[in-house]
């Protein structure tokens, strides 16, 4: 895998997203909450990264290049075969979910066609979108409440909550607050005044947002965004 700096496109896989990258220098990467699972190929490894409560800090060096599926949020269970709060703020070997055989063929089938091999191994195992991640992640990304997203799905609010969390790896008003600052960032970075992306983005006013972003994150937006 040759250096170059961090890309993404979209996949085959509906709603996922291939990326690679390399690090210029050694240091520490922020991997900031977004909703979603990855399955990353990095030094000679499939790693599968949960889905993430809060910020986290991560070792990288110059050395290092990944290439990775980001998958949709609510989709990686189903392929992997495990529930995501049970990867949740987790870094796992793939062995640790799948047998020895099928982790060698999946590493070979990356070596063979990189990005291309990433796809083959989660189409091989997808068996189409979960109409009810597909209802809950639409609601929650629309910045229902949660009583309405149980009423909309058919839930009561427990069984949704334990039904979220199985499926995206927390309840649906984590979720709806990621999203809601995953929003937020995006408008930063486009420019737009904080006070402007509170209400864009649903919150109450600028330092709900901020407050948000740090509980989330430990990071005011200004830094989250550089």
């Amino acid at each position: 895998m040759t250096a170059q700096p961090y890309r993404e496109r979209p996949s085959a896989l509906p709603g996922a997203l291939l990326w690679c990258g390399s690090n210029p220098v050694d240091g520490m990467q922020t991997v900031l909450p977004d909703g979603c699972m990855d399955l990353i190929y990095a030094n000679g490894k499939l790693i599968v990264a949960g889905p993430d409560t809060h910020a986290h800090r991560v070792p990288v060096r110059s050395a290092d290049r990944c290439l990775a599926l980001r998958f949709a949020p609510g989709q990686a269970p189903g392929v992997l075969g495990a529930r995501a709060d049970e990867l949740r703020d987790t870094r796992v070997d793939l062995g640790a979910l799948w047998p020895d055989k099928a982790v060698r063929q999946a590493r070979e089938l990356v070596q063979l066609h990189g990005a291309r091999g990433l796809e083959t191994i989660a189409r091989q195992r997808f068996s189409g979108s979960d109409p009810f991640a597909g209802a809950v992640l639409e609601l929650a990304a629309g910045g229902a409440p949660v009583a309405r997203i149980a009423a909309e799905t058919g839930y009561g609010p427990r069984q949704l909550n334990r039904r979220c969390a199985a499926v995206f790896g927390y309840g649906a008003k984590t979720l709806a607050r990621i999203l809601r600052l995953r929003r937020g960032l995006a408008l930063v970075a486009e420019g737009a005044p904080l006070a402007e992306v509170a209400v864009r983005s649903g919150y109450a006013d600028q330092a709900h947002f901020s407050r948000d972003a740090r509980a989330l994150t430990g990071l005011p937006p200004s830094r989250l965004v550089r």
